[in-house]
This record gives structure tokens, sequence and C-alpha cells, in this order.
């Protein structure tokens, strides 16, 4: 077959589809609907195969068409890629770039690749989001950041694994669990408030770790949870790196449960698309694995 039919003659059947007619895909791409009819038939007589079918006052694909139209999307994408990655090319150095990291991240490896990116690249503005659960990817999902860090797989992305942490069941040392002396089971548990943190995300509500217990507090932060465990308020599964101090000081006291007392979760390292990533971004990655002991650093 003659390679006659254009990326645009596809663009233009996916906008029919997506918008459900002519009249409606002519609007949102600014052509008119003449145009998109004589594109969509001069396509249909270069492949010799219906693509579109009436349905109704609408119309749809054809068994073929959606075949033809499923593969060509692809196409439409990788076009839509190159030109995100030749701006990003011509534009050079980024002026700022866009973080969304899981708050179980250890602060102290964050700090670190922080700061030796500012050092390195100090014209360079960031952005920081700290997330709970879901909240990064939906940032992520919705291209809202160039990087993520998040304890959740991301479908159609392969990360880099950077840090595991361990997850730590305590409460204060004067707490009513502790007082039992005593292998705890999930009905002592319930029995008695437990933390947790908030998704952070708009259009979600994950629990993550809640026993169902009658007697749940939500909070928004990892320092928070911290305080009020210390205050004697309730007792939850906290990141091992946030509460070594607490721990060494006696402000917290590890649970002694029958089964479960220790958790850990795998932070990952997501970039949307390396090609399109610039030199800051690329930076960036590399001075967050270095500060996670993943490599040494190269010269820049």
């Amino acid at each position: 077959m003659s390679s006659r039919v254009t990326l645009a003659q596809w663009q233009m059947l996916a906008a029919v589809i997506d918008h459900g007619s002519f009249a409606r895909a002519a609007e949102a791409i600014h052509k008119s609907p003449s145009t998109l009819n004589h594109a969509v038939h001069r396509l249909e007589s270069l492949l010799g195969v219906k693509v579109l079918e009436p349905a109704g006052r609408n119309v749809r694909l054809t068994e073929a068409g959606e075949l033809l139209l499923r593969r060509a999307r692809q196409l439409i994408e990788n076009a839509q890629a190159l030109e995100e990655v030749a701006d990003s090319l011509s534009a050079g150095l980024e002026s700022e770039i866009t973080l969304a990291v899981d708050q179980l991240f250890p602060p102290d490896v964050l700090a670190r690749a922080l700061e030796a990116f500012s050092a390195a690249y100090p014209q360079v503005r960031v952005q920081l989001h700290e997330t709970v659960l879901t909240g990064g990817c939906e940032l992520f999902d919705s291209k809202q950041v160039d990087l993520l860090i998040s304890g959740l797989a991301m479908r159609d992305h392969l990360g880099v694994p950077l840090v595991r942490v361990p997850f730590v069941a305590v409460a204060a040392p004067e707490h009513p669990l502790h007082q039992l002396q005593r292998p705890l089971d999930l009905r002592d548990l319930v029995q008695h408030r437990q933390l947790v943190l908030r998704d952070s995300a708009a259009t979600s509500d994950m629990d993550a770790g809640w026993l169902k217990a009658e007697a749940r507090w939500t909070v928004s932060h990892v320092a928070t949870s911290v305080d009020l465990i210390e205050r004697g308020l309730g007792f939850a599964w906290l990141p091992q790196t946030r509460i070594e101090a607490s721990l060494a000081a006696g402000r917290l006291k590890r649970l002694s449960l029958a089964n479960g007392s220790e958790r850990d979760a795998t932070l990952v390292l997501y970039l949307p698309d390396e090609d399109r990533a610039g030199p800051a971004i690329q930076a960036m990655v590399e001075h967050l694995r270095v500060a996670a002991g993943l490599t040494k650093m190269s010269a820049m």
C-alpha cells in the first residue's frame, strides 16, 4: 500500500471519534466540518476500507476502523512526543523542574540530593510536592511533575528503585498497649486509636495499613503523626528513618506484635519520558541516585 495517507488525516479521524461528530471535532481543532469530511473520505479512498458508519446523528468506527485507528493513535502519540523532545532540545536548560516525592522518602537523602543539585544548578527553580499514597501518582499521570518518587507501582512505566523504607509499629512508652506486657494481636490493636496518613490525591481516598479500628485519626503529614504518637494519642506504623531519634530517646517504643510488627516499602523514581528530559531533570535524577547510594557522581 502507498504511504499517501498522512498523519494529519489520522489526527482528523481521531478527532471525529473523540468528539463524536464532524461538527464538534471541527470546533475543537479549529477546522471546518467540510475539511474533516474530505480528509476522512480521502483516507478511506486511499486505504480502500470503510472506517466510519452512521450512528444516529453521529458517526462511529467500523470494525476495520477500530483496528486501524488503534494503530494510528500510536503514530499520533509518537509524533507528539517527538515534537516535545524537539521543544525541550531547542529550549536548552529548564528554568524550573517539579518533583513529587512521597513523604516516606528519607528526608536526609532528599536533602543531600537537593543540596548537590543547588550547587550545580543554582539558577533552576525547584517545585517540590510532598505527597502521600496516590497523590504523587495523580500529579505524574496528569503531567504536572517532571519526576515522581513513590512506593506505588506506576502502570506502563519502569522506575528506578532508590531506597527500601522499613516501617515499625510504635506507640508512646506509657500507651496502654505496652502495659499488656505480652505479644499483641489484631484484637488488641483495633481497640485503640490508630493514626493513618491521608491520601493527598484529589480523586482518591486510599487507606494503606488501616486496621479498621473505630478510633481512627487521619493526618496529612508524617511529622504530625510522629508528634501525636509521641504524645500518647495512638499507635501507628511509622517509617523508621523518621523515628530513629525518637526511639533512641525513649519518646517512642516498638509495639510487641505477635505478627506484622515490621513492614517495608520500596521507593521508586519515575521519569515520564527520558528522551524529553532536559539537562536539569537528568542532573536531578543523577543526584537522587547518588544520594540514595546507587551510583557515584559522574563528571557533568
